[in-house]
């Protein structure tokens, strides 16, 4: 249940926030001494603070945290390290620098106080080095501000606690040795962006500051760690720095400033490096200058069949591993096992392409960096590979043949990435081929002349790659077969607006961010308003948001702003105008197994897509004659694709998380049943005409308004209508079912509902009475797979009409607890109502219950005859 003091919040709209960010930005600091302000300090003071505050928000949040990370509980449980100390200490906090507002993730670790655009950015916006500040001063309202000689700023925390931490830890740091003298510095251009800034070498760091002034205030942009960088002239007075994350380019006052900038950092980075021959040539490739792992700087190990680079800690990790996962081999000591094709492969893919696949899903809360305890390291490194719950799984992960296959395919060409991707997911090193002269990948690669390919096949010729089941994005769902409460103990309740290109949570309305999460993340949003609710759905890898907004009009533009930030080039508000869901997808078409990463929409009756890389949009025309399959209907299956067929193509779409599928599937099917009805007026129910006809009128009436309206109604059958009201319309659904019209809106659904339990009781007897003890034998036996083998021959023992209404409703049961996540009928809910309607004396019976309930979850393999030691298919058609 959502916080009742929520529900008189006036949210203003996302249009009207622009206004609230332009009043924030027209603020005046006494502090600095602005000339142009007359008013006494007491006066300036009461406008400072009634200006500096935060943007109220434009929604309301609920938020679930999906971490279902094993790693993460067993070592806080052995070590439980404290991150925040007296003089380290990291949190989201308002800033006020001048007239800029921001929300930024600050850090303190005793001697540099750091703030980041993003928690997981490894360059900052701000730096200071803490021996410059002069004063710390906590202030009201979870505020408090700090002071250089000539700059000033105000921070505000989401409560006093968290600004009385930082006030403490800021008080505590002070004291620091002040910077020794810089090594060498001067003015220089930076290109990107372009900008007249001030460089600094201290040690083994590059400083780089707004202005010379800023430097010797000692507030800087950001530095770089010379350890993971490589200087190259570019140009007459040009240089670069390359590392792991960017490239920044500079130009120097003069050549002769030029020639002075690359001998400092070359004599600067040959100090903090010292490495053999192949070490040089690996670290080429600035991504392999830090550990694939931990991120520490001039790693010396690497394993050979995982293509990652990594430092001595982590190696130690690995090793215990065993070679099956992980063979880890020194860059400096085991130089018979490092051939030009082994080099090879680490610089052109090395850690970025290993981590592209093994790292793809790793949150920045669990990343390890390289202070890492030894038990952090060591369960972090289990995850990551031996489990593998951060990786990229490849869209054919589902099955073996067609890994197999494809590895088969890849391994003749160049694209490496694809194969390590292969691997990665579980495609077999020692596969068959099927020719009889290259009868294993290995050979085929040789065949093509592949070094590169043939190399990493035989480094894994023999290891073993975890399931892909095991991926933590298939956990959240395991709660969907079971009841599920409104309000589950991690959800939480939270304000949230959006700003540029983040989202910015809140506890209170007015309150400061507690948190931000960056719409990069965002995998998938989906429009969920039913009648007077105006909601939408937000998804990432690890988290879950149902965002409630005041009116349609704030809900689209939200929508249409996170769209706007995640496709890859600009599209106009009116083309994302009604779309109902969006969604990133690994798209394949026909029989091929050659797939693309897009973004799909769902608009109307279009599917649009759009390319991630390059401007290519298509749009497919879903009309009557559309066929969509869903695989598997097994809830707990991994494939989660969606074929859809129209006229002239076959696409197959598949998805990173089940819950996005099957949202999807219930809105292909809505739509297909809504097209065929529109054109003739048959049965809006996914059913052959010969199915129907056995079933009474009345109940595919009601059954097919439900269909239509009202799957995402909270609590329907568990909600009643008016007794009296339903009552006459079952009399006139027995009499005249095509005169029946029931009411718009959320009543109209709960009257349907009220109806169709009331025919289902009284119109049939669902399971005659003479066979009533079969079922209640087959609900008592211990052993799953016994007893739906049971229900499949007490189905069959019912006349062909039992069969036919029995069908019906649990597929439309089933239909609707996949919408559990909005209506909150979950599989247990649904078959706690209708236990008396279908076993109508035996509805205290929690075994009867368990059999209701599975008749529901396992509809597929039940009623359509699909076997009981495979996944179902769940077909719709549309013809």
């Amino acid at each position: 249940m959502r916080q009742e003091k929520d529900e008189n919040i006036q949210y203003p709209s996302l249009q009207s926030s622009d206004a609230a960010v332009q009043s924030d930005q027209g603020l005046i600091s006494w502090v600095e001494g602005s000339p142009a302000c007359s008013d006494p300090p007491s006066a300036v003071q009461n406008r400072q603070q009634k200006c500096k505050a935060p943007r109220v928000a434009t929604i309301r949040v609920s938020r679930r945290k999906q971490t279902g990370v094993e790693w993460q509980a067993s070592a806080q449980a052995e070590e439980a390290p404290v991150r925040d100390s007296v003089v380290s200490r990291s949190s989201w906090l308002e800033v006020w620098q001048g007239r800029r507002h921001r929300v930024l993730w600050v850090t303190l670790d005793g001697k540099l106080l750091s703030l980041w655009k993003k928690r997981t950015d490894k360059f900052t916006e701000v730096v200071l080095h803490v021996s410059c500040i002069t004063n710390v001063q906590s202030l009201e309202k979870g505020r408090f501000s700090i002071s250089t000689p000539k700059k000033h700023f105000e921070f505000m925390a989401n409560n006093e606690a968290v600004r009385d931490g930082w006030v403490r830890s800021l008080h505590a740091s002070r004291g620091q040795k002040p910077q020794e003298a810089p090594q060498q510095c001067s003015t220089l251009v930076m290109k990107d962006p372009r900008a007249k800034v001030y460089g600094a070498v201290f040690g083994h760091e590059l400083w780089i500051y707004h202005s010379k002034e800023d430097f010797a205030n000692g507030v800087g942009m950001f530095y770089i760690s010379m350890d993971v960088a490589q200087v190259k002239q570019t140009g007459r007075r040009n240089f670069s720095l390359i590392t792991p994350y960017k490239t920044f380019s500079f130009q120097a006052d003069s050549s002769r400033e030029q020639a002075v900038w690359l001998a400092s950092l070359t004599q600067v980075i040959r100090n903090a490096l010292s490495c053999s021959e192949v070490a040089q040539h690996i670290w080429a490739s600035p991504w392999n200058k830090v550990c694939a792992d931990c991120g520490s700087a001039n790693p010396e190990w690497a394993s050979i069949n995982l293509l990652t680079v990594i430092c001595d800690a982590c190696a130690g990790q690995h090793r215990s591993m065993g070679t099956s996962v992980s063979k880890v081999r020194s860059l400096k000591m085991d130089r018979k096992v490092w051939t030009e094709p082994l080099i090879q492969l680490f610089v052109l893919y090395g850690n970025k392409a290993a981590n592209e696949v093994w790292g793809y899903n790793v949150p920045a809360a669990e990343q390890i960096l390289a202070d890492a305890t030894p038990n952090e390291r060591r369960a972090f490194v289990l995850a990551k590979y031996s489990k593998g719950l951060y990786r990229r799984a490849h869209p054919l992960a589902c099955s073996q043949e067609l890994l197999n296959k494809r590895l088969c395919e890849v391994v003749t060409g160049p694209d490496v990435s694809e194969t390590l991707s292969l691997l990665c997911s579980g495609a077999r090193v020692m596969c068959q081929t099927g020719d009889p002269q290259c009868p294993s990948p290995i050979s085929l690669a040789e065949r093509a002349g592949q070094a590169l390919q043939t190399e990493l096949l035989r480094h894994n010729e023999y290891t073993e790659a975890p399931p892909c089941n095991q991926q933590p994005a298939k956990q959240e769902h395991r709660s969907s077969a079971v009841a599920d409460p409104p309000q589950a103990p991690s959800d939480e309740e939270l304000h949230g607006k959006l700003e540029d290109d983040q989202f910015l949570f809140s506890e209170e309305n007015d309150s400061a961010a507690c948190d931000v999460l960056d719409l990069k993340e965002v995998i998938s949003i989906f429009d969920c308003s039913s009648g007077p609710t105006h909601e939408f759905e937000m998804l990432t890898l690890r988290d879950r948001m149902q965002c409630v907004a005041p009116t349609q009009e704030v809900l689209s533009s939200h929508m249409q702003h996170i769209m706007k930030v995640l496709l890859p080039w600009p599209v106009p508000s009116s083309e994302l105008d009604g779309v109902r869901a969006f969604t990133r997808v690994s798209l394949r078409e026909g029989g091929r197994l050659e797939h693309r990463e897009v973004w799909a929409a769902l608009r109307n009756n279009e599917l649009l897509l759009y390319s991630t890389r390059g401007r290519q949009r298509e749009k497919v025309l879903l009309t009557s004659s559309f066929r969509c399959s869903k695989f598997p209907a097994d809830v707990d299956a991994a494939e989660n694709t969606i074929e859809l067929v129209t006229v002239d193509r076959c696409l197959s779409l598949q998805f990173e998380l089940q819950r996005p599928c099957q949202c999807w599937n219930m809105l292909l099917k809505i739509l297909a049943l809504t097209a065929a009805g529109a054109g003739r007026g048959a049965p809006l129910y996914p059913a052959a005409s010969s199915l129907w006809s056995e079933v009474p009128a009345a109940i595919e009436k009601c059954i097919s308004h439900i269909t239509q309206h009202g799957l995402t109604v909270e609590g329907i059958y568990r909600r009643c209508g008016t007794a009296l009201k339903i009552s006459k319309l079952v009399e006139l659904l027995n009499s005249a079912p095509n005169k029946v019209q029931f009411d718009p809106g959320e009543s109209g659904v709960l009257d349907a509902a009220g109806a169709l339990k009331l025919c289902l009781r009284q119109q049939v007897e669902l399971i005659p009475q003479s066979h009533m003890s079969f079922w209640v034998q087959a609900a008592a036996h211990p052993v799953e797979a016994e007893r739906l083998t049971a229900y499949r021959r007490g189905l069959d023992s019912l006349s062909a009409g039992q069969r036919a209404i029995l069908k019906v409703l649990f597929e439309h049961l089933y239909q609707v607890q996949l919408y559990s996540h909005v209506n909150r009928m979950t599989p247990q809910n649904l078959a706690l109502v209708f236990v008396p309607t279908v076993f109508r004396d035996y509805g205290m019976s929690t075994d009867m219950v368990r059999l209701t309930r599975e008749l529901i979850v396992h509809y597929t393999l039940i009623f359509q005859g699909g076997a009981l030691v495979e996944t179902g298919n769940f077909v719709v058609t549309a013809l």
